[in-house]
């Protein structure tokens, strides 16, 4: 894997080949053809005409799984310039020991489609210790040949019946699958239109949670590990949630956060005076077994949000209702924040189901599309906690009515928009083939559609186009407003990776106290969409959530996190011995808490800027160039399953004339149509 060292911008973006599509020919520059100016020089042209930084931040889905057969990128055929086998792409053969028979089977990636309904699938396993078997690290590099075999056995279970057996072979070929341009054309189109990143990764090695947190702390509790041990809190409980009523004492999980616990922001272990924070009607806030209870202890490192206060961070922080227990960890970072003298950035965070949403019945917000563990700031308690810094906190729809009535953050800001378990544009569910994995009964039909109606690309519980129909919204509400598109930077990106094969090994940065590795994860799909972007190209910068971070903070003139004064004793406090016996012999824990600050190890996303856009030499992207027709991004399925068709772009293994292998009688729905998994014998 190579790191690109920051600034040679020629070096790290390429062109994708040639387009079809004319008006994406039209505005392209050859990255190669012009000159890379100095880091420093793109900030100040960024400053002057960037006011808004829009991230949609999606869930669970690995590059390879959505991008794996994209033009130009590094994907499962090709690394972007030339074919490349198998023998070179690591974890492309897979196998796993089916205890029916006996035998070693292979696994190999293969496309699925249209004729497979491959808009929606089920998730695979992307818990924390399940994802370290996936990426099998030894001697300090992921081999990532472990994900047929994790999804095996963690799938078919320690009786290993037949109906075990036959969906844990179901899953481990479901994770080698990947999609192209007739699943999901809007998000080739927009990468084929603006900069695609290919060497992106989550931030942790884990589940959703951490990587929410990290999106905006670009660590998910490193340093306060570093700072007071592992252990979660014990607290006093009380209230009901979900027809569970709590009271006494109970354990919390601790730091850095590995699985997916619910804020303490809105928990039963939430003080009775603290700032009413919303609870999800679908999650459990109890106990796994006879673990701690499901929330997350109190997060008190700095932020994002913090570092945006900027100047009136002491006046923001006043409306902190328990700042002794929530400033723990930032009392350092709060006198250097406020004598930067940088005047306060806003900042919002819309997610689906926050608060009341046009699906809710009149004066009612019954959160049921909310989905509390990606919900980033509600862990941290100078935000959830503050009633001023908390009205920054909205749903999904109070994005597009914001935009509508030109109620963002006048001057600019940092908006993150997320979506949840339902869709608030009432789409339903495409079936494209009635037929697979057989003739689908009424209530099959129903069931696929009472559980994947989400829109942040979650296998889980979303389908994919109604989940890119939402970003679609977002964009073409930004982009049909002149004023705003002329000062916005869009990015589109993941929180990890759901567990899905992804061939790149990431570079491991870090391992957490259960001596598995915690930094970084799996491959994710990144796009900047933008007046001022590079068109057509890919950029192999190497980064993660910090790369978000740290172009916001180049943008809006914030200090690194990094840079703090108790982020930067923490980070050298973990290069000891005492944090350095996790790794294995000879590690060096640099990398326990956030890396925002450029680096050979974790670059920018500066690079999906064109200088000669940003310096009026070239014309700027329009927005009807980034724009999708509204009946179109209503009309499902997408371009009636022919989008590869329709935005005239042919996928690398069809270029190349691979045609893969599904397997016999494959079910790519193994958990919510169990009766169609394939029989073992």
């Amino acid at each position: 894997m190579t790191a690109f060292p920051a600034g040679a911008q020629s070096r790290i973006v390429t062109a994708q080949p040639p387009s079809a599509d004319k008006e994406t020919a039209r505005y392209f520059i050859d990255p190669a053809t012009e000159n890379s100016p100095a880091r420093d020089k793109i900030i100040q042209l960024l400053r002057k005409r960037v006011k808004y930084v829009f991230v949609i931040f999606n869930e669970n889905e690995s590059f390879d799984h959505e991008y794996g057969t994209f033009p130009g990128a590094n994907g499962l055929y090709s690394n972007g310039q030339k074919p490349r086998d198998a023998a070179h792409t690591p974890g492309f053969v897979q196998s796993y020991t089916d205890p029916a028979t006996g035998t070693r089977v292979s696994v190999r990636p293969f496309r699925l489609g249209p004729a497979q309904n491959a808009t929606v699938l089920d998730s695979v396993d992307h818990s924390h210790k399940a994802l370290a078997r996936k990426l099998d690290v030894t001697g300090g590099v992921a081999r990532m040949d472990g994900f047929a075999q994790a999804e095996f056995s963690g799938k078919s279970g320690p009786a290993k019946t037949k109906a075990q057996i036959a969906r844990g072979r179901e899953f481990a070929n479901l994770v080698m699958s990947y999609l192209d341009c007739d699943t999901i054309p809007f998000f080739w189109r927009y990468a084929n239109r603006f900069t695609l990143f290919d060497n992106i990764f989550a931030t942790e090695d884990t589940p959703s949670t951490p990587n929410a947190i990290a999106m905006i702390a670009g660590q998910a509790g490193e340093t306060q590990w570093v700072k007071h041990g592992p252990s979660g809190h014990n607290g006093a409980m009380t209230g009901t949630i979900n027809g569970d009523s709590y009271s006494g004492t109970g354990a919390m999980q601790g730091v850095p956060v590995v699985n997916d616990p619910n804020p303490y922001w809105g928990s039963q272990f939430t003080p009775p005076n603290a700032a009413p924070e919303p609870t999800s009607p679908h999650e459990n806030y109890g106990k796994h077994g006879d673990g701690p209870y499901n929330i997350s202890t109190n997060l008190t490192f700095a932020t994002v949000p913090l570092t945006a206060m900027g100047s009136g961070i002491r006046k923001t922080l006043s409306g902190d209702r328990h700042p002794e227990q929530n400033q723990a960890d930032i009392r350092h970072d709060i006198p250097a924040i406020a004598a930067s003298g940088h005047a306060p950035v806003a900042w919002r965070w819309y997610q689906n189901g926050y608060d009341h949403e046009p699906t809710d019945p009149p004066g009612v917000a019954t959160h049921d599309h909310f989905v509390a563990h990606h919900e980033g700031p509600q862990y941290f308690g100078y935000l959830a906690d503050n009633t001023i810094a908390r009205t920054s906190l909205k749903g999904l729809g109070d994005f597009f009515h914001d935009v509508a009535h030109d109620a963002l953050p006048a001057g600019g800001g940092i908006i993150y928009i997320r979506g949840g378990l339902g869709n608030i544009d009432g789409m339903k569910v495409p079936i494209q083939n009635p037929d697979f994995p057989a003739k689908l009964t009424p209530s099959d039909v129903k069931a696929i559609r009472d559980a994947k109606g989400g829109d942040d690309d979650h296998p889980s519980y979303a389908d994919r186009q109604i989940s890119e129909a939402m970003n679609a919204r977002v964009i073409n509400a930004i982009a049909s407003n002149p004023k705003l598109w002329s000062q916005s930077a869009i990015v589109i990106t993941y929180d990890e990776s759901d567990g899905y094969y992804d061939h790149v090994p990431p570079r491991i940065l870090s391992y957490g106290p259960d001596g598995l590795p915690l930094s970084r994860g799996v491959r994710v799909p990144l796009l900047v969409i933008s007046p001022y972007a590079r068109a057509h190209v890919v950029s192999h910068a190497e980064g993660d959530h910090n790369a978000v971070i740290e172009t916001i903070e180049d943008i809006f003139g914030l200090r690194p996190l990094a840079s703090l004064p108790d982020e930067k004793a923490a980070l050298k406090a973990g290069d000891s011995p005492r944090f350095n016996k996790f790794g294995p012999p000879g590690f060096h824990q640099r990398h326990l808490g956030p890396r925002d600050i450029n680096s050979p190890v974790t670059d920018s996303l500066l690079s999906a800027f064109d200088p000669k856009r940003l310096a009026g030499t070239a014309p700027i992207l329009p927005g009807s160039y980034a724009m999708i027709p509204t009946d179109v991004v209503a009309s499902l399925p997408h371009y009636g399953g022919q989008g590869c068709q329709r935005i005239g772009m042919t996928p690398e293994d069809v270029r190349q004339g691979i045609n893969t292998r599904i397997p016999a009688g494959f079910n790519t729905l193994p958990a919510t149509l169990p009766q169609y998994n394939h029989p073992a014998p």
